[in-house]
């Protein structure tokens, strides 16, 4: 009954962690790392081919992105995810591979003038093509039994349409053990979805703490604020530039902007246009557009029974090609652009900033968490320009963030989540998903309560049946050089030394049984690496 740590390991992005059990392998998410995070998206620590099963806990590609690169790489189980996941990774996940290929192609054109050897894509749309091959659709409170030994449950997690905590009851040689799995914890009053459900119990808690640092603003209106934004900017004659992620903030700014123009809210231009410049946006809304039965909250619910369409209004277009996208840079008229991606680190949204950024009327409009090492990140520490497809751009357009408009919990909610975790209360605590600087403050806050937690490094191993740290991990380096305490790091070349080891163990692991000749010429022929290399 042993747990590893493969992603997310003080770190925002890529969260993958191993459940090992009765002789199954179980991943509980397979995301991609982003921005300052993305240090081995190349390599997975272990063979595709030995995990049995995937639990999917949402559709945001920090979660799911690698997912088509473990089908291509031989895995062959079952993935089980909710209803609204399960359609929000067909578009997702299609969309992330268009990006790989894209990327991989630019790569290799610029390559062909240095001799430098071609970059395959992490995976095609080919593969992503195949998730639906291996989908299970699991609905919130259903009890599923998955194998020898393991039960679990998907519980609303109130983050996106479809999010879940992975609650589930182990068993391995008579010893009984519950972990639940938070993905990413919910903030409370959105639009459109429910707030996170209380979990009252478990021995293990694998926990987020994105905002485990700091609170969102008190609570205030987000119309009306929104509102005055666009209110001055279309006096300036600007225009809003609003980088967002196309899955759920987007959905959520539709939310707004249908109330701002129902109550007459922009004076200066009561009828301003809003552009989605996001083709998996367009698709995504669709989806909100749909069966949302069993997700939405009371006031979603009230209005669809009205008749209201919560994302459509008057003036509002969806763009799809990427010569629409040009025209509106030459299109005079003041506008809301909502883009992706939304930390402005790729997508059309780095073409609206090189053309709105240098331009004092303008407002780019950030609604949504940073990461480190990327444009919008830098953009909100002040950088004065920033090069955008080789061009200096100068910074002069009005930034404005809207720290509050958060899909995750802030740190006093993140507290009060694993408060109600009484019958039983943790034997420990496992925070991921936080900074270096975060998610060890988080777990010494946690220490404080008198409640066991450490901040787990990448590929820690953890014995869940004795309650004991069996391998400690390490750091892996980062993008962006900046003094941070909490362990050695290590060079990329090491990572990817310490990632062939992990598989290396695994076909030993694998290699119990075979027979004796098979297993001496293995070890002989290791022994002969190992002294050469030393030598």
């Amino acid at each position: 009954m042993k747990l590893s740590f493969f992603g997310a390991d003080q770190c925002v992005t890529g969260s993958c962690h191993c459940l090992e059990i009765n002789g199954k392998r179980i991943l509980i998410d397979c995301g991609l790392q982003q921005g300052r995070d993305e240090v081995s998206n190349g390599e997975f620590p272990f063979a595709a081919n030995t995990i049995d099963y995937v639990l999917v806990t949402h559709a945001h590609i920090d979660h799911s992105g690698r997912i088509p690169m473990l089908i291509k790489q031989g895995f062959q189980g079952r993935i089980l995810t909710t209803r609204l996941t399960a359609q929000l990774l067909e578009i997702m996940l299609l969309d992330s591979a268009h990006i790989q290929e894209q990327d991989a192609e630019w790569k290799n054109r610029k390559g062909e003038r240095s001799g430098a050897p071609r970059t395959e894509p992490l995976y095609t749309v080919a593969d992503a093509e195949r998730v639906p091959e291996f989908l299970d659709i699991c609905e919130y409170g259903q009890f599923v039994h998955l194998c020898d030994g393991v039960d679990l449950e998907f519980t609303d997690a109130g983050h996106l349409l479809g999010s879940a905590f992975i609650a589930m009851d182990l068993e391995e040689n008579g010893v009984k053990k519950s972990i639940v799995f938070s993905g990413d914890i919910g903030n409370i009053d959105q639009p459109i979805i429910r707030d996170p459900v209380q979990i009252t119990g478990a021995d293990y808690v694998v926990m987020e703490s994105t905002y485990g640092d700091r609170n969102h603003p008190e609570h205030w209106g987000y119309t009306d604020n929104l509102a005055k934004i666009i209110d001055k900017t279309m006096a300036r004659g600007g225009n809003v530039i609003i980088p967002s992620f196309a899955v759920g903030r987007t959905q959520e700014l539709l939310y707004f902007i249908r109330e701002i123009k129902e109550k007459h809210l922009v004076a200066s231009c009561p009828d301003f246009p809003v552009y989605i410049d996001s083709p998996l946006a367009k698709k995504a809304t669709t989806i909100f557009d749909g069966d949302l039965r069993g997700y939405m909250d009371l006031d979603a619910v009230w209005l669809t029974r009205k008749g209201t369409n919560m994302f459509r209004f008057p003036n509002l277009q969806l763009t799809e090609t990427s010569e629409e996208s040009k025209a509106l840079n030459e299109d005079p008229t003041p506008k809301v652009i909502i883009s992706a991606s939304g930390m402005c680190d790729a997508g059309r949204i780095r073409h609206h900033l090189k053309h709105n950024l240098w331009r004092p009327e303008c407002t780019i409009l950030f609604v949504g968490y940073q990461g480190e090492g990327t444009l919008g990140r830098s953009l909100l520490e002040g950088a004065k320009s920033v090069k955008l497809f080789g061009e200096e751009i100068s910074v002069q357009a009005h930034l404005e963030n809207f720290t509050g408009l958060s899909s995750h919990a802030d740190r006093d909610h993140l507290l009060k989540w694993i408060s109600g975790f009484q019958e039983p209360t943790p034997q420990h605590v496992f925070v991921v998903h936080g900074d270096r600087e975060i998610a060890p403050f988080f777990a010494k806050t946690l220490e404080g309560m008198g409640i066991p937690a450490h901040a787990p490094q990448y590929t820690e191993v953890y014995d869940l049946a004795a309650n004991t740290q069996l391998a400690p991990g390490y750091l892996p380096e980062r993008k962006v050089s900046k003094a941070t305490p909490g362990g050695a790091r290590a060079s990329a070349a090491y990572e990817r030394l310490v990632s062939v080891g992990a598989m290396l163990n695994e076909s030993i692991k694998r290699s119990k049984g075979r027979d004796n000749k098979s297993l001496a010429k293995f070890a002989d022929q290791l022994r002969l690496l190992l002294e050469k290399w030393e030598a």
